[in-house]
């Protein structure tokens, strides 16, 4: 497989996963759909699904102009009733519900974030058992998995870093606690993957890192001397080869 980073900020959110030319996922829809076009050469053929997290404009804005484009919008009922999306490319999916699209298997899990009904993804590509977590915007995971083999993983702060933000007055106490309540730091990502099997991952890509609170190499070497995994950041252009073999 193959995942190509298309927008990784509080800017707009975009990824695309390609198992083959004729089968590819989106997730989120947070850049400009005319960016999204460019990057993909005007060329929708295998764009099988979009996936949305939740409904904050940075992961959804512009998933109507896929819609509309004939591709089909995954996202929970919460995500949908906040911007009144309905229709017929609209398709409710529930947390922990298993739903196929194509060759991917897909398991919504809930995830905590302050919005309604936010989900994360565990996704395996049918004939090859490949599975890769998406989980962003949210500051804890309740789940364990098992026989992983990538991991596109919110990294948003550094909490040091907010803390000296904070005292700096870059930013305040409110941004703190919002950040405290709804994204990944470094710290619980730390925690996360300790909690998890990961011997059988391959690739770790941090995601929706904050412009102001994190610091990349710090948080990519802290991954990477925890877990043994080969970790990149998500940067828009960034094409990521998912491969199982060779190692």
């Amino acid at each position: 497989m193959k995942l190509k980073i298309l927008g990784s900020s509080s800017s707009g959110n975009c990824y695309l996963i390609e198992a083959t030319p004729d089968e590819r996922l989106i997730l989120d829809a947070g850049i400009n759909f005319k960016d999204v076009q460019r990057e993909l050469n005007f060329n929708f053929k295998g764009i099988e699904g979009v996936l949305i997290t939740h409904e904050h404009m940075d992961h959804l804005k512009y998933a109507p102009n896929f819609a509309l484009n004939g591709i089909d919008i995954y996202a929970s009922n919460g995500t949908f009733s906040k911007l009144n999306l309905r229709g017929y490319r609209f398709k409710i999916i529930k947390a922990l519900e298993q739903f196929t699209i194509g060759n991917f298997i897909i398991l919504p899990f809930d995830t905590e974030h302050d919005a309604a009904e936010p989900l994360g993804f565990l996704i395996q590509y049918k004939p090859t058992g490949e599975k890769l977590l998406y989980a962003t915007d949210t500051y804890y995971i309740k789940y364990r998995f098992s026989k992983l083999n990538y991991l596109l993983l919110e990294c948003n702060y550094i909490k040091e870093i907010v803390k000296l933000n904070i005292e700096n007055k870059t930013i305040n106490k409110s941004r703190y606690t919002r950040l405290l309540e709804s994204h990944f730091s470094l710290e619980n990502v730390l925690k996360f993957l300790k909690s998890n099997d990961l011997s059988y991952v391959k690739k770790i890509i941090l995601c929706h890192l904050s412009d102001a609170n994190s610091n990349e190499e710090v948080m990519k070497n802290k991954v990477y001397e925890q877990t043994g995994v080969s970790t990149v950041i998500a940067r828009p252009g960034l094409e990521v080869e998912l491969k199982l073999y060779p190692f």
